[in-house]
């Protein structure tokens, strides 16, 4: 057949009904394609998790590496302190567990230091300069992009060191500080330049002096949201932010025997688990609503919990005395809000950490004509994030969107080929998703059971007396084990399961890496490869005859 047919690529209504069988003339064929695997499209960094799976998989850790980096450039960070949405998604829950993504990210952010992997260097340079404000997940991801792409970034940040809630909200036994440094230096690598301890206080003249064509701000949320509790005694209450940031810096805090956290974040989970280790005794979170509203990620709370921290729920504080505070009974109402009951009760505690969340210091952008504020959240493009003020970009925690390292670091990235289009005058493209491969669209004949491995934890009760890193690494065989759980959702991995099952031999192997062809010459329009691909890289299409 050497004239190309036209094809419309809509399921047929009939293939189950015609299933293996034929007729006189073609009326459907089949073709390769790609499918969006659920674990990529639901990474907020926008990481090519399957391929570097696959690469894993292959023996291939350091393109593994090259490839996850494209996207963002902290592995052994994410490893560590990313909520993993993708393992939520994973099609794999529905067999034997998701796939330990994270613990495999880890595995290669560990090997890329120990082994000393650095990025590639910018080819040219662009002339350009851009300023960050920020020196957190967002400002960083943004000046890796940036810098990849030959324009030359400086950062200033306010704090002595950067790292932004990373170094001074994310204890250490859930990010060693040795990690941390590791992954920025590879940063500074590149050439991107960090100012500390610097306070930007007039954007756009900054702009003008540095000579700067572009910034982008990622300032963060640093000020905890503060309630005023009736007490006669102000030192006995601190914000978790300030004290978390104070540990951090290496000081140690008198908390007391007995301390109450107030909130239900993953900052108070931080908050309740670093009282545990400065000697609190008893340390308690008083949450207003139930477990089920609570905002924390449950992993978080369940680590708490193991750590010996107590949760009371449907609780608010209504004052503070020299030895207790009092504290409301509350009840959730037909609408599931909580309200107070009128009903009281005393709980002892020495300090009260407030953990009710955290703002931006935006105070220096409302200086400029033209931006919009949403009370502290600075308003942007959702698509390009960009302000109303042309060539002042923003993104993290300083915009609307969900506070975690992962999304900043994906907002840096989409800022970063924002800022180099904007830069170009041209328009970033905007690559339209695939269909997503989802669990029942695969015939799963290729996959057998595999275990899914498990990290290294200390025991709670040794884990409390310091601030040593909690959870441990994959060992290199467990990694590739992992990597290898994967199913490839939507895409083909040349198992041969088509070549094999083709009555025609209408299937031709291109040699590894380049998967196959149909020959439509000798391709009945049976669907027996279509039926038997376990990942669902084949898709049949109706076919309008010449």
């Amino acid at each position: 057949m050497t004239e190309q047919r036209r094809t419309d690529i809509t399921h047929l209504p009939d293939l189950a009904e015609t299933s293996g069988k034929v007729g006189p003339v073609r009326v459907r064929m089949p073709i390769y394609v790609d499918l969006l695997p659920p674990c990529n499209n639901a990474c907020p960094a926008g990481e090519n998790i399957q391929e570097w799976l696959r690469l894993v998989k292959a023996g291939e850790d350091q393109l593994a590496f090259k490839e996850l980096v494209k996207n963002n450039p902290f592995p052994a960070i994410h490893g560590r302190v990313c909520y993993h949405p993708c393992e939520t998604a994973c099609n794999r829950v529905e067999l034997d567990g998701a796939v330990s993504i994270h613990s495999v990210e880890r595995y290669l952010g560990d090997k890329a230091i120990e082994e000393g992997w650095q990025f590639d260097k910018p080819r040219f340079s662009s002339g350009r300069r851009v300023l960050i404000v920020g020196a957190g997940p967002s400002g960083l991801s943004a000046a890796y992009q940036l810098a990849r792409l030959g324009h030359q970034v400086q950062i200033r940040d306010s704090s002595p060191l950067p790292g932004g809630m990373m170094r001074y909200g994310i204890p250490e036994y859930r990010l060693p500080r040795d990690v941390l440094d590791a992954e920025i230096a590879r940063v500074t690598a590149l050439g991107v330049s960090i100012i500390n301890d610097y306070v930007v206080k007039d954007l756009l003249a900054e702009m003008a002096e540095g000579q700067f064509d572009a910034a982008f701000v990622a300032i963060g949320a640093h000020l905890s949201r503060r309630v005023d509790i009736p007490t006669q005694d102000a030192s006995r209450i601190v914000d978790a932010v300030t004290f978390l940031r104070e540990v951090a810096s290496g000081e140690r805090p008198v908390i007391g025997r007995k301390v109450a956290v107030y909130g239900g974040g993953n900052t108070a989970m931080d908050a309740a688990r670093v009282a545990r280790r400065l000697g609190a005794e008893e340390s308690i979170i008083v949450y207003r609503r139930t477990e089920e509203q609570m905002p924390a990620h449950a992993e978080e709370k369940e680590e708490a919990v193991a750590e010996g921290v107590k949760m009371n729920w449907l609780r608010t504080i209504s004052s503070m005395d020299e030895q207790d505070l009092t504290v409301e009974i509350m009840e959730l109402d037909d609408q599931g809000r909580a309200r107070g009951t009128g009903r009281f009760e005393k709980l002892e505690a020495d300090t009260v950490i407030l953990a009710l969340g955290q703002e931006t210091d935006s105070s220096f952008l409302r200086k400029i004509p033209g931006m919009r504020f949403d009370h502290d959240v600075l308003q942007v493009d959702r698509h390009t994030l960009m302000t109303d003020v042309p060539g002042i970009f923003a993104g993290g925690d300083a915009v609307p969107s969900e506070r975690t390292v992962t999304v900043g670091v994906g907002h840096g990235k989409r800022a970063g080929r924002q800022i180099d289009a904007w830069l170009a005058a041209r328009e970033a493209p905007d690559r339209p998703k695939h269909d997503l491969a989802s669990f029942d669209k695969l015939n799963l004949w290729y996959f057998g059971d595999a275990r899914k491995t498990t990290q290294p934890e200390l025991d709670p009760g040794i884990r409390v007396a310091d601030f040593g890193e909690i959870i441990g690494g994959l060992s290199s065989g467990d990694a590739h084990h992992e990597a290898s759980r994967c199913l490839s959702c939507g895409n083909c991995f040349e198992c041969d399961g088509c070549l094999g099952s083709c009555p025609e031999d209408a299937i031709i192997k291109l040699g590894k890496g380049h998967r196959y062809r149909y020959d439509y010459d000798k391709c009945t329009g049976c669907a027996t490869c279509y039926e038997q691909c376990p990942v669902h890289a084949i898709e049949m299409i109706s076919e309008t005859p010449r």
